[in-house]
């Protein structure tokens, strides 16, 4: 995160909270883990996963701690921030297992801590290790994490930015009556309350309606636009981007100068305490992408996709944390990429759906012009909702998941119930991915992309033991995530 995005007080309260946080980990080991995600990826399954598998024995082999026999024991014990509301584990995970509903996404930041006791793996770290690791899992809105950048943007920029990218593509249609609205009034006239409102519930509504499961697109910034939560009506939300003066600034008193004040409190009330309170005190961080999703709506979704992912790396300063320098400026030392819902595809194509999100992440390490290093990409499913099949068609043998779409899930005109199964051929990612970006770089209207058939399913059933004990959470690479993430510190 460049300097200028915070000022000396906001680095001098980061540096404290560092302190305290460090030197509590010589007592008590302890890693902070972020969890976010764009658009529906799948936050809330992922937590509820991950914490389940590991209190309940789930099969890891993967996360070499657990697979070796190393880890003696894991439980939830109180989180160290009683100001920040806990991760509902209990709530989502009856869902999942008992319900079989998908839990409902992520609105706020919450935070669960997860304690592991292990045997290092080291005779030397056993000599001064107490062999105990907490992990404080932040869960927090992707909506939150996009707001970053508007620390580094004045109005004017932020404004021009907005107004230039809603006129693009499928945003034009979107944006249609929020920017008729905009063109028609003038920043120079005298400051209302009235028109205020009115621009941004317009505003909002537009930034809605990307959001949506039609469009699924990812760069919406302001985020608490669409998470307002208690400020909602406040002053801090109610601005919109307008078009900038010809000449010079504004006049005091004027509408532009009313809702660039009020953008500037957005920062100051809503971006900065986010970021200093709880993004920079961050050790690692997964960012969960729905790319499939993406793929489905088409061109321009994969091209905003690619735009949040900048968006998004530009905000992280991957790289190896020592002790002192942490203390002044901690570093998150690794970032993970995850393309979710890999159990919507045949096995034969998780590597695809892998290559096609690397390389939407290099090419958004290369627009921003950092290094790689310490960034990961996996496709994986924090709940495996499919099984794999094979069914005969035409003399061919099919590859084909089977799973229970939800209640009123429409596939091909028939409508099921959310108790039958059935067998969907789900479509073939690319072999190379880079033909779709070549594409793209052109005329991305009409660029075919390849039916990728996303259904909603509903959670599995669990099988159970012998002894009639459900089964943990069945998962795709869930483990190999968790040893990116954390297994180093369990060595």
């Amino acid at each position: 995160m460049p300097p200028s995005l915070t000022s000396f007080t906001d680095d001098a309260l980061i540096a404290f909270d560092n302190l305290i946080d460090r030197t509590t980990g010589l007592v008590n080991p302890t890693i902070r883990l972020g969890v976010t995600g764009l658009s529906r990826s799948g936050k809330t399954v992922f937590i509820s996963s991950l914490v389940h598998n590991l209190l309940n024995g789930g099969r890891l082999p993967l996360f070499e701690p657990v697979q070796s026999g190393r880890v003696s024991a894991v439980r939830l014990e109180p989180q160290p921030d009683d100001a920040v509301p806990r991760f509902q584990y209990e709530d989502h995970i009856r869902a999942l297992v008992k319900e079989r509903i998908w839990p409902d996404s992520t609105r706020a930041i919450s935070e669960l801590r997860i304690t592991l006791d292990y045997q290092s793996a080291s005779g030397w770290n056993r000599l001064f290790s107490p062999g105990r690791l907490s992990i404080d899992i932040v869960d927090y809105p992707g909506e939150w994490l996009l707001d970053l950048p508007l620390l580094a943007k004045d109005f004017r920029a932020f404004s021009e930015e907005t107004l230039t990218l809603a006129k693009t593509g499928i945003r034009a249609e979107l944006s249609r009556a929020w920017l008729a609205m905009t063109q028609a009034t003038d920043a120079a006239t005298a400051a209302d309350e009235t028109t205020a409102r009115e621009l941004a519930t317009a505003f909002a509504n537009y930034l809605k309606a990307c959001k949506s499961d039609e469009r699924s697109l990812s760069t919406l910034p302001p985020g608490r636009f669409l998470l307002p939560g208690d400020l909602d009506g406040s002053p801090a939300l109610t601005f919109a981007p307008l078009v900038p003066p010809v000449e010079g600034k504004a006049q005091k008193g004027s509408l532009w100068a009313m809702m660039e004040r009020r953008y500037e409190a957005y920062k100051s009330v809503v971006v900065k305490p986010f970021f200093r309170e709880h993004f920079a005190r961050l050790d690692r961080q997964i960012v969960l992408v729905d790319a499939l999703q993406a793929i489905n709506r088409g061109p321009e979704a994969v091209q905003d996709l690619e735009r949040a992912l900048t968006d998004v790396l530009a905000c992280f300063r991957p790289g190896a944390n020592s002790f002192f320098s942490s203390l002044l400026g901690r570093r998150i030392d690794r970032v993970l990429v995850a393309a979710t819902k890999a159990d919507h595809l045949h096995h034969e194509s998780h590597d695809r759906l892998e290559a096609l999100t690397r390389r939407l992440v290099e090419r958004a390490i290369e627009r921003i012009g950092m290094a790689g290093a310490g960034i990961e990409v996996m496709a994986i499913a924090s709940v495996r909702a499919t099984r794999e099949a094979t069914v005969k068609r035409d003399g061919h043998t099919l590859p084909v998941i089977v799973g229970t779409p939800m209640d009123r899930e429409t596939i091909g005109g028939e409508s099921f119930d959310g108790n039958r199964k059935t067998a969907i051929f789900p479509g073939d990612l690319p072999e190379n991915p880079q033909w779709l970006f070549d594409a793209l770089e052109g005329d991305a209207a009409n660029v075919h992309l390849p039916e990728v058939n996303v259904v909603r399913f509903r959670p599995p059933e669990l099988d159970e033991s012998v002894g009639g004990i459900k089964l943990s959470v069945p998962h795709i690479r869930l483990d190999r995530a968790m040893q990116f993430l954390f297994g180093d510190r369990l060595a």
